[in-house]
């Protein structure tokens, strides 16, 4: 059985996770954040080690572990009843973040639409970010050089699976209004699928 699926795109700092997070209470959908699950491991585990190394780096885990990781969330939160795939549209961030992942996760998702968060002005993702590693006490928000190279490698390896889910089940919404605008703009979306 494939998952119905909705991905939360942008780039680091463009509000997938806020979104992911609102939506995710709503009945009916279920919020998977990649990052959130690598930032939630025993650093002392051997993914949570993986996730230490690059992520420290501004760098994306390597794909295998990345899925690997996925998979035992989602199975886990099926195990639970917290996610019930017949029931529940899945809501992702930050995953698949490039090709590879998405021609990996091609068997599982039904991908329903692809919305994404653009923000063009890489200086106020910076800011977001610089401001969320406050916050958030976030470890790969909180280096510039870091979150330079995190944009770098989003323009590199995630850009492209726009390409790859095409246009017919893009929807674009401005990242750069407030919260409440985007969360105003992707139910809409939502509400027209």
């Amino acid at each position: 059985m494939k998952f119905r699926t909705i991905l939360l795109f942008g780039a680091p700092g463009s509000g997938k996770g806020t979104q992911g997070k609102v939506l995710g209470e709503l009945p009916g959908f279920f919020h998977c954040s990649c990052g959130e699950v690598f930032r939630s491991l025993k650093m002392g585990s051997p993914l949570g080690k993986v996730f230490v190394e690059y992520s420290s780096k501004g760098q994306l885990v390597p794909d295998e572990p990345t899925i690997e990781l996925w998979r035992q969330y989602i199975d886990s939160m099926q195990q639970v009843g917290r996610f019930d795939p017949v029931q529940d549209t899945l809501l992702l961030d930050g995953i698949p973040r490039n090709l590879a992942q998405a021609r990996l996760m091609s068997e599982t998702l039904d991908v329903g639409a692809l919305i994404y968060l653009s923000c063009p002005d890489r200086e106020r993702l910076v800011q977001r970010l610089q401001r969320r590693a406050l916050k958030e006490n976030r470890l790969d928000d909180a280096n510039l050089e870091v979150i330079r190279r995190r944009l770098e490698n989003y323009e590199t390896e995630s850009r492209p699976v726009l390409d790859f889910y095409g246009e017919a089940l893009l929807r674009r919404v401005e990242a750069v209004q407030t919260p409440l605008e985007v969360l105003r703009d992707v139910v809409g979306i939502l509400l027209s699928l």
